[in-house]
């Protein structure tokens, strides 16, 4: 027991396993608490679609999600092999 909490004092404060619980905690809290608070503001949308309830969270988790996906696929596009930047004269192709 003594060691663990050794160990956990060597950590960085944001490494921690409790420092990420409170992290993921706080920030799940501050997320419904700022959906809901669409029921006591009144929006003021310059399109249909920007009442709807809770858009922001719903808009904000789709275009991030489409980030990622978009950079898996570009990263699929753009990858090289792990040998690409070798020098030729090791590989044997004198061609370059």
């Amino acid at each position: 027991m003594n060691q663990e909490k050794k160990k956990s004092e060597e950590l960085h404060w944001l490494v921690r396993p409790s420092t990420i619980k409170k992290l993921w905690k706080g920030g799940l809290t501050l997320l419904v608490v700022l959906v809901f608070a669409g029921f006591v503001i009144t929006p003021h949308p310059h399109f249909s679609i920007d009442g709807t309830f809770g858009f922001y969270a719903w808009y904000g988790f789709l275009s991030c999600a489409f980030m990622v996906i978009g950079a898996k696929a570009f990263g699929i596009l753009v990858k090289r092999d792990q040998d690409y930047y070798e020098d030729k004269e090791k590989t044997g192709d004198n061609n370059a």
